[in-house]
């Protein structure tokens, strides 16, 4: 059996249940769920060479150069992480195709495409108390002014390395890219900040 024929499960698929009684709790401040198996590939090249505009083009969207930011094109988001490095993220069905599109672009220039789905996975943490919830376990400033819609951010959230994309919608939201060993964690904690919040607010 393959990597690619091993049957894939949600790293929170046991945390479903809490997850769900939580934003039922909340009344409507905070919104927990999360959204399995998306596709993340990581992605390597020199963003000087050919092969950074062939895989635009791949793409539909130019790679963000700029340091913390993220384009979105279709169906797809992607990430700066670093110089030379990108996570694209999409839907779960894309995978394997997407990854082919972009070695195809890649062609025989210097880089890599790998495909680290199962190493991460997102959560959502959504509605008009999101920020408040997250600003009680992350470092960075949150407010829109400082980090809005087209940023990410690599930081700790309950002093766990996340990955955090703000989400565009008239309703705050945020993914939340964990860890697949950490989710169970990180979980716990967004439940537990979301009951103390709704007491404390109560």
């Amino acid at each position: 059996m393959t990597a690619d024929t091993i049957p894939r499960r949600s790293p929170l698929a046991h945390a479903a249940v809490r997850l769900s009684a939580a934003t039922r709790a909340s009344r409507g401040a905070v919104r927990l769920a999360e959204l399995p198996c998306l596709t993340q590939l990581d992605v390597r090249l020199d963003p000087k060479g050919p092969a950074a505009d062939a895989v635009g083009i791949a793409l539909g969207a130019p790679l963000p150069t700029e340091p913390n930011t993220i384009v979105r094109t279709g169906h797809l988001t992607v990430l700066w992480l670093g110089p030379d490095e990108w996570l694209v993220v999409g839907p779960p069905e894309t995978r394997e195709l997407l990854q082919l599109d972009l070695l195809a672009a890649l062609g025989t220039e210097h880089g890599s495409v790998v495909d680290v789905s199962a190493q991460r996975t997102t959560v959502l943490v959504g509605g008009p108390r999101a920020r408040d919830l997250l600003a009680h376990g992350c470092p960075i400033d949150l407010h829109p002014r400082e980090f809005g819609h087209g940023q990410c951010a690599q930081t700790t959230l309950a002093r766990t390395q996340v990955v955090l994309v703000p989400r565009e919608s008239r309703v705050p939201g945020y993914w939340v890219l964990v860890r697949s060993s950490f989710a169970g964690y990180l979980a716990d904690w967004l439940v537990d900040a979301a009951t103390e919040y709704v007491h404390g607010a109560g």
